[in-house]
């Protein structure tokens, strides 16, 4: 039962840390999907987005936190 507390711990910290980033940006002038590196098409009756730099950032993001999680669970 102790890994699933570590699992719960390690989850409720990760979702901690994504609410923070959320609460962050916005106060940076930095939204999810107008990062630099994102396309944005815009025209009168189409908008398309191409999310680039959102996707490479969530993906680092997303491999630490994964990564520290299975080296906590290993330990």
């Amino acid at each position: 039962m102790s890994d699933f507390g570590r699992i719960l711990i390690l989850a409720g910290l990760l979702l901690f840390l994504i609410g923070g980033l959320f609460t962050l940006f916005p106060r940076l002038g930095l939204s999810f999907g107008r990062l630099p590196g994102d396309i944005r098409l815009e025209t009168d009756q189409l908008t398309c987005l191409i999310p680039i730099g959102t996707s490479i950032l969530l993906s680092i993001l997303l491999t630490i936190g994964l990564n520290l999680l299975g080296r906590f669970l290993n330990h």
